[in-house]
């Protein structure tokens, strides 16, 4: 069991878009860039200097000043220390210097990104390095409260600048890009949850209201931390640059990230679960049956030092099932281990892929997989997050939670399985403490009228389990599969399998916005076009249907 209970560790810009955090705690790219188209007919040079506007993507037509009254509601630190002072910095030192300093080493951290971080510099070589900065400022008490995301490389003054500032009054982020020579109001979190807002401007990556920071755990891939260092040239002038001199590991900031993460989760249950009622359960329901989100993992082993004579190879937990809800939350107890896959089987397969990293703008190539072995999605801690705090609150039981995630719980994330028991959710306000029960009841009485293998027929033999049968026999399903799985690893067929199934869902990740660099996956020679692959219990990986 030691295997599962893994310690949980956690440019001009208006020239190109291209630098921005991927998976860091700013506006991501995508979503700057979706901001950005939206403002295309905007002459930014024409805007007032020392105005706030506001432009939330889908909902506004055009950017527009904040009134001072919207601007004297705004309660975070960004608006109350710097822009209802009329301070309106252009760049992220002017930004830092004019807060109030920090009154310890540990209020303000640094921390820095990078795809190609770990591909060594060579003179000559045209790689878009797209460093980033990621600035945590505890600006009252020792919560965090403002975070800063900006482009490492270039001129200060025309690279990205973006910040989430939370704001203890409406207890919600707010999010600001500066665009010269103003800066914007792009929403908050609840501009995330709304129609005409979702999923669109800064809200496409930011798809929950929540910060962002895809790598969550050991090693933390693309990030400097414990467990690599990004790799600079001897000359590059970042060497100088004191917020460089400053850079801690991810470790830290993965503490940070799950710490603001479900400050918002609780935030968010209060204000749609007042008065006893559950507003839009199906905004709260999706995070147990669908993958609104997923963060990245790998191995801790770096690709390169696999040799085929180098005995076994772990691959991530997160790849198998969600067992950061299923066995650190809900606590089943499973006795298996995680399968092993003989390091030779991952060296042939590199070969037979033909893994490689790529960025085709400036035509980089260089064989082999990413620096850190396997990567792949998994479930979002933002989900499980919402699930977890849920379950805390007695608007689901554990129970629940369970057999939804045993319906497909060998496909942990992108599960159409999973989704399909969506169509039961109401939509529409419910009795928080007869929530459960109606979906319950739904799912029950369609399951009657649909095959054994039906995702309802699956929720409905689970949830007829007694309260104290059900974690055995779920903890027993995880272990005979993982005894499945554990066999066909060692086959060089069955590691195949299991290869062409993490790239299957890697295509699935980049279709989400939350993809963002090139150089964050590996490419390799399977179609583009593959059919869609899935888990089955017994280990075997077939097409999706």
């Amino acid at each position: 069991m030691d295997g599962f209970r893994e310690r949980r560790r956690a440019t001009a810009w208006l020239q190109q878009s291209r630098a921005d955090e991927a998976g860091g705690i700013g506006l991501t790219d995508e979503g700057t860039h979706g901001l950005f188209a939206a403002l295309g007919d905007v002459d930014f040079q024409a805007l007032s200097m020392g105005k706030v506007y506001r432009f939330v993507a889908g909902v506004d037509q055009q950017a527009r000043p904040l009134s001072a009254q919207e601007l004297a509601v705004l309660g975070d630190p960004m608006a109350a220390l710097l822009l209802r002072q009329g301070k309106f910095p252009m760049t992220v030192q002017d930004l830092l210097a004019e807060l109030p300093q920090p009154a310890t080493t540990a209020d303000q951290s640094v921390y820095l990104i990078s795809e190609a971080g770990q591909i060594p510099p060579v003179a000559g070589l045209d790689l878009p390095r797209d460093m980033r900065f990621a600035i945590t400022r505890a600006t009252s008490g020792r919560e965090v409260d403002l975070l800063v995301s900006t482009g490492a490389n270039g001129d200060p003054a025309t690279t990205f600048l973006q910040v989430a500032a939370w704001d203890p009054a409406a207890k919600a982020f707010n999010y600001y890009m500066r665009i010269s020579p103003v800066w914007v109001w792009a929403g908050n979190s609840l501009s995330a949850l709304a129609p005409g807002s979702r999923g669109n401007g800064c809200f496409d990556s930011h798809i929950n209201g929540s910060v962002v920071m895809k790598e969550l755990k050991l090693p933390w891939i693309n990030w400097q931390s414990q467990a690599a260092t990004i790799q600079l040239a001897s000359d590059d002038p970042l060497r100088g640059n004191p917020l460089y001199q400053q850079v801690i590991g991810a470790q830290n900031l993965e503490l940070t990230v799950r710490s603001l993460i479900s400050r918002w989760t609780a935030s968010r249950l209060a204000v749609v679960t007042q008065d006893g009622k559950v507003e839009h359960p199906d905004q709260l329901m999706r995070h147990l049956f669908t993958s609104t989100a997923v963060n990245l993992a790998s191995t801790a082993t770096q690709s390169s030092t696999i040799t085929p004579s180098g005995g076994d190879l772990t691959l991530p937990t997160g790849f198998w099932l969600n067992g950061d809800a299923l066995l650190d939350d809900l606590i089943l107890p499973v006795n298996a281990s995680l399968p092993a896959a003989p390091a030779a089987h991952y060296v042939a397969s590199l070969s037979t892929f033909d893994f490689r990293l790529e960025e085709k703008t400036s035509g980089f190539s260089q064989p082999g997989d990413t620096f850190f072995a396997f990567v792949v999605p998994e479930a979002a801690y933002e989900d499980n997050d919402v699930v977890r705090q849920m379950v805390q609150q007695g608007i689901i039981s554990a129970k629940f939670a369970a057999c939804a995630l045993m319906v497909d719980f060998t496909n942990p994330i992108f599960s159409p399985d999973r989704a399909q028991l969506m169509d039961h959710v109401p939509i529409t306000a419910t009795d928080t403490a007869g929530l459960q029960d109606q979906i319950v009841q739904a799912i029950v009485k369609s399951a009657a009228g649909l095959p054994p293998d039906s995702p309802e027929s699956r929720f409905a033999t689970g949830w007829a389990l007694s309260e104290s049968a059900w974690p055995q026999a779920f903890a027993n399903r995880i272990d005979d599969y993982l005894g499945h799985v554990g066999m066909r690893i060692r086959t060089s067929s069955g590691f195949l399998d299991y290869v062409k199934l993490a790239e299957s869902r890697r295509r699935d990740f980049k279709a989400m916005r939350l993809n963002e660099f090139e150089l964050t996956l590996p490419t390799t020679n399977i179609p583009a076009d593959a059919p869609r692959l899935r888990m089955n219990d017994d280990g075997t990986v077939v097409p999706s249907p």
